[in-house]
């Protein structure tokens, strides 16, 4: 099992749902940098549950323990351990689906291949897992300011209902300003009623995330494989419940002709190239052009429901099943903080690339 995430900015996490925590080591992050404590725990903050209605109720503080690679509150150049305690499990709740596996879950998959799953809270495949995330995004994101690097998500749409104006349309600093992390208040309360009918339902719905990069400098990224729009997508689509990735104009932009669509250079006042359009989403070639990076992840509804649902059991039987327990009835407003963790550490993994090839 792949553990650990990025080339020279690296991120190996361990632990499950129900196990005694969750955690990981940072590897590669620059000496010197300020390790600012109480922003990493603000922005595990963000994610954690039991934060409204709209959220699962499961009562978790997720409050982080950096182990090592700090010294007088800076970084060491060192690895940088840290941990965070599970302390509300309800492992009972899961009892009765010992051995049914849960339509739209990983616990058949993670059966066939491994031979042996974690049932409670589906063990390493539950969302429990980005707290690692959150914690070395937020640790990237204290790298990226020294570069004056800015990482904003915010939630575009819920079910059908999405806000229709662009993000330089958006007042990005009212993101946290509601529970669904909407910055277009009136869309905000309509997704928010959203979610809640489908709590109410017992069941769920989807979204998409919309993500903005201000700030980053022309280069980062390679021509091949390793273009800066396919790290992004392999860091999105590594999220549990995230079903789809577009940058730029995305898959709009398809109806576009390329006289449209095209981005045209011009030179500023103090002789820097920029473009009248951003169709191309700040990259270009798979290399990033010094214009906002923004990129939109669409997420599933949330697999577990409170409805009876058709399954098959382990005895390979065809059986009807309830599902109890604490859920998210959509996963969206928790996982912007994901999102823009999964985006900081691939910027700052890009930027010590670059640096190395120098």
């Amino acid at each position: 099992m792949a553990n650990t995430f990025g080339n020279m900015f690296r991120l190996t996490t361990f632990g499950e749902s129900h196990g005694i925590a969750v955690g990981g080591i940072v590897d590669g992050m620059p000496s010197g940098i300020g390790i600012d404590t109480d922003f990493i725990q603000s922005e595990l903050n963000r994610r954690r549950p039991g934060q409204s209605k709209i959220t699962t109720p499961r009562d978790e503080k997720d409050l982080v323990r950096i182990l090592s690679g700090t010294f007088n509150g800076v970084s060491t150049g060192t690895p940088i351990a840290f941990e965070v305690e599970n302390t509300n499990q309800h492992s009972g709740d899961y009892e009765n689906i010992a051995k049914v596996f849960r339509p739209s879950h990983a616990d058949y998959t993670y059966q066939m291949k491994y031979g042996i799953r974690d049932y409670r809270g589906g063990g390493r495949s539950s969302a429990r897992e980005t707290i690692a995330r959150v914690v070395g995004g937020a640790i990237a994101k204290l790298m990226l300011r020294k570069y004056n690097i800015n990482i904003t998500a915010y939630t575009s749409q819920i079910g059908s209902i999405a806000a229709d104006k662009s993000y330089n349309e958006l007042d990005l600093s009212a993101i946290e300003s509601n529970i669904v992390r909407c910055p277009d208040e009136p869309t905000a309360q309509r997704m928010i009623a959203e979610i809640d009918a489908a709590r109410k339902d017992g069941d769920s719905i989807g979204g998409i995330i919309t993500c903005v990069i201000k700030g980053a400098p022309v280069g980062l990224g390679e021509p091949c494989f390793d273009k800066l729009q396919a790290l992004l997508a392999h860091a999105m689509l590594s999220i549990g419940a995230a079903k789809g990735f577009e940058y730029g104009s995305g898959f709009a932009g398809v109806s576009l002709r390329g006289s449209a669509h095209n981005d045209e250079f011009y030179i500023t006042d103090n002789k820097t190239v920029r473009t009248r359009s951003n169709n191309s989403g700040g990259i270009q070639g798979g290399i990033s052009n010094g214009e906002d990076i923004y990129f939109r992840v669409a997420f599933k509804p949330t697999a577990t429901i409170l409805q009876k649902q058709k399954t098959v059991n382990t005895d390979l039987e065809e059986v009807e099943a309830t599902v109890s327990g604490r859920h998210d009835p959509c996963v969206v407003p928790r996982a912007v903080p994901i999102v823009e963790a999964m985006a900081a550490m691939v910027i700052a993994d890009a930027i010590l690339m670059e640096k190395a090839l120098k």
